[in-house]
């Protein structure tokens, strides 16, 4: 039987759930800490930042640190022993049971598996969450604790969202709900206001080097990761996986003419791309809201080392010289991210879609430049 596909599994590297360090987010852990020390320990906990910064870890971590403890009091002959990290030792079982996803004291409420297409659904359901009943109707073993991760929060219906929000109404006992979210402000509020925030920011260079380098330990750390990741270390891992920066490089050169685009090289680029290569596709798509991104942000930014690509900086001054462009990029790169979403869920052909993102950028410069 094969397994069901991980949303948030990059090939090639270990899973949230096998990482046992967490980088760049020692504030948010602290917080948690003080507040478990105190025996204040909140039944909901929303992490909030951008994707593949660490916040799944950071979860699973929360998870393994609140099963293994006592459920009853963190204090031994009326001395209170203060927690000051997450990490649990290698050798304990636990940590063999998660990464089998066999452990009956945490469940992972996220994107179910579509039976027909043997993918994973678009959203997660409110049939998923409604599953969450038979996981607290079961006996409890260890210390008790019942520890739901939602990942994430952001691929619920609204269906979902509602029955989620009963849960965290009347949580059962001993029930904590990590919530992991790219995107809060889509959350309802009321979901939100029953959550303590634990908002985790993009890593620093140096924090996000040391992830790279933990999970891809064969691999030469190369600074245009950084500089195209903006402190996503799951980005900067997809970038040097799936050849990233040769196709940022080939972003970059179609826009070199702007305002008239190559299309010699823009239908090259569309034929290299079919229904097979979804993955492809993806990262392809990701890489252009880059592009238009740093272009949007250059008239702002004081950085001159930031170049990814030779010929990027005369790019962004010559297509984004003011504020005024500034604007119509950034919403261009809106208009292309839900047009493409919007695509992507109805199977149109990739190569369409890569055409039409050329000529969309193409009339922007134009109306720019003209």
């Amino acid at each position: 039987m094969n397994a069901i596909p991980e949303p948030d599994r990059i090939e090639g590297v270990k899973h949230p759930n096998e990482t046992s360090k967490v980088f760049g987010h020692d504030a948010v852990t602290s917080k948690f800490l003080q507040t478990f020390n105190k025996g204040r320990l909140h039944h909901a906990w929303m992490l909030t930042g951008p994707k593949g910064i660490g916040k799944a870890t950071l979860a699973y971590n929360i998870a393994k640190f609140l099963l293994i403890q006592e459920a009853s009091t963190n204090h031994v002959f009326n001395q209170e022993i203060q927690k000051s990290t997450l990490e649990i030792s290698n050798k304990n079982p636990i940590l063999r049971r998660i990464r089998a996803g066999s452990e009956p004291g945490l469940y992972v409420l996220r994107r179910p598996l579509d039976e027909k297409t043997a993918k994973l659904k678009n959203v997660i359901t409110v049939d998923a969450v409604r599953e969450l009943r038979s996981f607290f109707s079961l006996s409890t073993t260890g210390n008790g604790r019942r520890i739901v991760i939602v990942d994430c929060v952001d691929d619920m219906n609204n269906n979902a969202a509602n029955a989620l929000l009963k849960l965290l109404e009347e949580p059962p006992k001993n029930a904590v709900l990590i919530l992991v979210t790219h995107q809060p402000s889509r959350i309802l509020p009321t979901i939100r206001s029953r959550c303590q925030k634990l908002a985790c920011a993009p890593l620093s260079t140096t924090d996000l080097q040391s992830a790279f380098e933990a999970a891809l330990p064969d691999v030469i750390f190369d600074r245009r990761f950084a500089t195209l990741a903006m402190g996503s270390v799951g980005r900067a891992l997809q970038l040097a996986l799936n050849e990233g920066i040769d196709t940022y490089s080939q972003i970059v050169d179609l826009c070199i003419n702007l305002p008239k685009i190559d299309r010699t090289k823009l239908l090259k680029l569309a034929n290299s791309y079919n229904r097979t290569a979804e993955g492809k596709f993806d990262q392809l798509q990701v890489l252009v809201n880059i592009f238009l991104a740093r272009m949007a942000l250059s008239p702002f930014s004081q950085d001159s080392n930031g170049q990814a690509i030779s010929g990027e900086k005369e790019i962004f001054a010559r297509l984004c010289p003011d504020q005024f462009a500034a604007h119509q990029w950034a919403n261009m790169q809106l208009e292309l991210s839900q047009t493409v979403g919007r695509s992507v869920e109805a199977n149109l052909d990739p190569s369409s879609l890569i055409l039409d993102m050329g000529f969309k950028i193409e009339a922007t410069a134009a109306k720019i430049l003209n």
